[in-house]
């Protein structure tokens, strides 16, 4: 099963960044990191259709990822720039949510509201909910917060898949897409210079 390459460096990583452009960027990988998780699961052989099921199950890993990089960020922000940094992200992923789904299922189904807005209300709902684990940089997500994860996918998917979803996620899928999230975050907060590239060596 191929990996995921996230390119997660700024071009001059020594300037400084603003917590919107920081939030912005993690969106852009927390999105990617997401649609990546499901198309893994379909390689397992799990059936998630085109359609509501399939926002809805990228939609649940975007809220478990977002929630965890909100965690991520507390270590190394201040309550401000938290404030702003998670602002921006839950807003950029919100966007990317709307984008493909009003192109893929036309307008939103909820009368007086859009995607972006269900996203939103979604994230500040279960930020309540996943705040009862815990989700540290050195350890990442604890098994009650990987496990809230599965029970939200198990219902999305075909009954003949739900006996096997949580221990799909827990032991293989959720540590995988968490990996790259935590190694993305250290390279876009990083502030150390890019290293020089390698120039190539031609023989006689």
């Amino acid at each position: 099963m191929a990996t995921l390459r996230i390119k997660a460096q700024w071009f001059k990583p020594e300037q400084a960044r603003n917590p919107l452009q920081t939030g912005s960027a993690m969106a852009f990988i927390a999105f990617r990191v997401s649609v990546n998780m499901l198309k893994r699961m379909r390689d397992a052989g799990f059936d998630i259709d085109a359609g509501p099921a399939y926002f809805g199950f990228v939609r649940e890993v975007l809220l478990f990822l977002v929630t965890g990089i909100d965690r991520l960020a507390s270590a190394q922000l201040s309550a401000e720039e938290r404030a702003a940094f998670t602002g921006a992200l839950v807003r950029r992923v919100a966007e990317f949510l709307e984008e493909n789904e009003a192109d893929l299922l036309g307008a939103s189904p909820a009368q007086g509201t859009d995607y972006r807005g269900l996203f939103i209300d979604q994230f500040n709902l279960l930020a309540e909910h996943y705040a009862e684990f815990d989700w540290t940089a050195a350890d990442g997500p604890d098994f009650g917060y990987m496990r809230y994860l599965g029970s939200r996918l198990e219902p999305l998917l075909p009954p003949k898949d739900r006996n096997w979803v949580i221990d799909q996620v827990m032991a293989i899928e959720a540590p995988d897409a968490v990996g790259m999230i935590q190694r993305a975050m250290a390279d876009v907060f990083s502030t150390e210079p890019r290293r020089p590239r390698r120039e190539g060596t031609t023989g006689e």
